[in-house]
């Protein structure tokens, strides 16, 4: 087990390097007001009505960078810092936002993918790692046949998650273009304003890469234990 230590933890140290990276970006562009004027909120309700969409409403979440939109409630939901707050950390993440709520709208084929993903993988997430990790028990110390059966099974159920992870990749990416060509196009952002909005989004979808990336570093460690190579 020492191979998934130093897996997990190298996955740890990077995640914590780009979360960490992500928080400074944002606080220094938090610094960068808006000439505009406009609250996250109220560029979320432009972005929105520019594209045509009417049924989604911008409310305010609790929390720090939990932002996220929500497809069965049609919400845009925007955090404390973002929802009042005028300067370029917020357009950016308010535009990344209704970026999905733009896909949602348009039918965006990998939002529609990952969306028929979530029942499944919300349950298989619970149960993967209890799976594999009896499993490995299971191996050592009673039968190797059913340790092997009970790992496989742990190991698809973690494989969906990873494949969740990559899915989520096109998702993240097209909904920060389309924030980055809405800012630009309707002039929203001086020419520093957007560039500080790009390098937020930028910083932002690397968090998600780290996350795919460790998700499929740790199942091949443990394919590699199913087939007989620690």
């Amino acid at each position: 087990m020492m191979g998934y230590y130093i897996i997990a933890g190298l996955i740890f140290l990077v995640s914590m390097f780009v979360s960490n990276k992500l928080k400074s970006k944002f606080k220094e562009y938090s610094k960068v007001h808006l000439q505009n004027g406009m609250s996250g909120k109220e560029i979320a309700e432009k972005m929105l009505r520019d594209n045509g969409i009417n049924d989604v409403k911008v409310i305010s979440t609790p929390g720090m960078l939990s932002d996220h939109y929500n497809p069965s409630k049609k919400t845009v939901n925007l955090s404390e810092g973002v929802y009042s707050q005028r300067n370029a950390a917020a357009a950016a993440v308010a535009a990344h936002e209704c970026g999905h709520a733009v896909q949602h709208a348009k039918a965006y084929s990998w939002l529609q993918m990952r969306s028929k993903l979530v029942p499944v993988v919300s349950i298989a997430s619970k149960f993967s790692q209890w799976a594999i990790f009896g499993g490995l028990i299971l191996m050592s110390m009673v039968s190797v046949g059913v340790g092997q059966t009970v790992l496989l099974i742990g190991i698809i159920m973690f494989a969906m998650g990873t494949l969740f992870s990559f899915i989520t990749l096109p998702v993240e990416y097209d909904a920060s273009k389309r924030a980055l060509v809405w800012l630009e196009t309707e002039n929203m952002l001086t020419s520093a304003e957007h560039d500080a909005a790009e390098d937020s989004l930028k910083w932002a979808a690397r968090t998600y890469v780290v996350a795919a990336v460790g998700s499929l570093a740790t199942l091949l460690y443990f394919v590699g234990i199913f087939m007989g190579r620690d």
